[in-house]
């Protein structure tokens, strides 16, 4: 009789083991409210400090650069000198030259006087033939003298004044010919010492940023010698993609961050019309386009030209947007989706997003205030399964 017994309690302990293992089990998930919030779309790139206006001060003449006693982050003032560039050593400059050059002079200034004195005898010669002209028309008007000779009269002072005018374009052109050989003389003496050198100044108030040329040696001219710019006057550069160029606006609220100091508020101060082919280190293409930021307080002392940072740009602004988490959004097929709850069980919800940022969702349709969702829904989850909150 026991054995029966035994029989059927083991397969009622077999059927309810079976009937427990095959009855679906709530599944421990994580939710989370339907609610409103301001979303902030931005765009984050990297970027780099940069002085608006860097000056190149050059070599204004040819000649031998004094060294450069001024060192990158020294502060100059307007109109200071910063450089000073003198003749270069001659290769040829001896007594022999000094006297040929005297010698030239002086015979400039001797063709000189000879062109003052033609000059003296031509005016003197013109009076005479003026006077002369005046009484043969007097003549002739009187019938004392013949047309012939009141034209001789007149033709003799035609011809005074235009010797009267070739004396004196003579004498200018020697008197430029002894400029020029004073000229040579006095580059002989600045060249051995006569005469040091040419002070170059700073344009503008600033710091030093890089010395260029900074020992002594011969320049041509509009050779770079140094780089200055005004600190305080600084933007940052932003390198952003031509897509996310697109929405920004120009006043756009941004935030400078990673350079090493507190964030530094800032604003969209320029978006350049030009984009830029850079190749990414995925060896991607891409069409890059420079954002200019200005910052909205004067610059940090510790950020210099050329430092590194990482701009975040404001590029969409909702206010009181019913928001859906990013973790809860899925695709079924073409549309967005998520697994609502619904009497402690999973529901499909097709939903309508509008504007999206890195954790939040803006809903446009297909939820409501209140509704709750599930957080990183995996595969054992489907339209129905019993839930149950971690």
């Amino acid at each position: 009789m026991r054995r029966p017994f035994y029989a059927i309690a083991a397969l009622a302990v077999i059927a309810a083991l079976l009937l427990w293992a095959f009855v679906p089990r709530a599944v421990p998930v994580e939710t989370a409210a339907i609610g409103r919030r301001d979303l902030t779309g931005v765009v984050e790139a990297e970027g780099e400090a940069r002085i608006r206006e860097v000056v190149s001060v050059s070599a204004p003449i040819a000649g031998l650069l004094r060294r450069i006693v001024l060192h990158p982050g020294d502060a100059v003032a307007a109109g200071q000198v910063v450089a000073s560039i003198g003749p270069a050593a001659p290769a040829l400059l001896d007594a022999r030259a000094r006297a040929i050059a005297e010698a030239t002079a002086a015979a400039a200034a001797a063709a000189v006087d000879l062109a003052r004195a033609e000059v003296e005898q031509t005016a003197a010669a013109l009076d005479f033939a003026q006077h002369e002209a005046a009484r043969a028309r007097t003549l002739f008007g009187r019938g004392a003298l013949s047309e012939r000779e009141r034209d001789n009269a007149a033709l003799a002072e035609s011809t005074a004044v235009a010797a009267a005018a070739s004396a004196r374009a003579h004498l200018t052109v020697r008197e430029k010919e002894l400029e020029s050989a004073r000229a040579v003389i006095d580059s002989i003496v600045a060249a051995t010492g006569g005469a040091c050198c040419v002070d170059v100044v700073s344009p503008l108030t600033g710091r030093v940023l890089r010395v260029v040329t900074e020992d002594e040696q011969v320049l041509q001219v509009g050779t770079p010698i140094l780089e200055v710019g005004d600190t305080a006057d600084l933007a940052v550069v932003a390198d952003v993609l031509s897509r996310d160029a697109v929405g920004m606006r120009v006043g756009a609220d941004a935030v400078v961050t990673g350079w090493g100091g507190a964030d530094l508020a800032a604003r969209v101060d320029r978006i350049k019309p030009v984009a830029v082919t850079k190749v990414s280190a995925l060896g991607v293409e891409e069409q890059r386009v420079d954002v200019e930021l200005a910052l909205r307080d004067a610059p940090p002392p510790e950020l210099g030209h050329g430092f590194r940072v990482t701009a975040r740009i404001t590029v969409w602004q909702q206010s009181a947007a019913l928001a859906v988490p990013i973790a809860a959004l899925f695709r079924d097929g073409a549309d967005w989706a998520v697994f609502a709850v619904q009497d402690g069980r999973a529901a499909l919800r097709r939903i309508d997003l509008g504007q999206r940022n890195d954790d939040f969702a803006q809903v446009l349709g297909g939820l409501a205030e209140g509704d709750r969702v599930i957080l990183h829904p995996d595969d054992t989850i489907t339209s129905g399964t019993k839930l149950t909150d971690e």
